[in-house]
């Protein structure tokens, strides 16, 4: 099965692929869209919708892996990224793919073995897990490889996990 994680995010949204076959777990890709800081909220959000929609149709993913909002500095913050969350979901809706929701500390968990795990902790275990040569860049592609990999180690019973 093919596994798209989504780290969400309206001005820079990570992604990233793996392919699970059994017990085996196979780097595809990674990547992110960007949006102009300029634009309305508006015009953002459908940059993320089309550009989406086209990894979609690549990647054809089976499961579509998107990280839930822990933290946020602002209530106003919290609103824009759960909009961008929301094109994920959508978009996953309508490709027919399942979704799988999880929180940081289940991704690290699934990563690093320890719910407070670093950023850093988790990137550089993801790209040894995934045996990269370098950690893929920039970090919110980094974590969506990581919410993949949650993912495909505990799909739906992710939820079960202590956080």
């Amino acid at each position: 099965m093919r596994i798209l994680g989504v780290d969400p995010g309206y001005g820079l949204l990570g992604f990233g692929a793996l392919d699970v076959d059994g017990n085996r777990i196979k780097y595809i890709t990674h990547g992110h869209i960007s949006t102009p800081k300029n634009l309305d909220l508006s015009k953002r959000l459908l940059i993320l919708y089309k550009e989406l929609e086209k990894i979609l149709e690549n990647l054809s993913p089976g499961l579509v892996a998107v990280e839930k909002i822990f933290f946020v500095k602002s209530v106003t913050t919290a609103l824009e990224v759960g909009h961008a969350r929301g094109i994920v979901l959508m978009e996953a809706a309508k490709f027919g793919s399942e979704v799988f929701e999880c929180s940081p500390q289940q991704v690290k968990i699934s990563v690093s073995g320890y719910g407070r795990a670093k950023k850093r902790q988790v990137q550089e275990m993801i790209t040894r897990l995934l045996n990269l040569s370098e950690v893929p860049k920039p970090d919110d592609a980094a974590d969506a490889l990581a919410i993949a990999w949650c993912a495909a180690l505990y799909g739906r019973k992710a939820s079960k996990i202590e956080t």
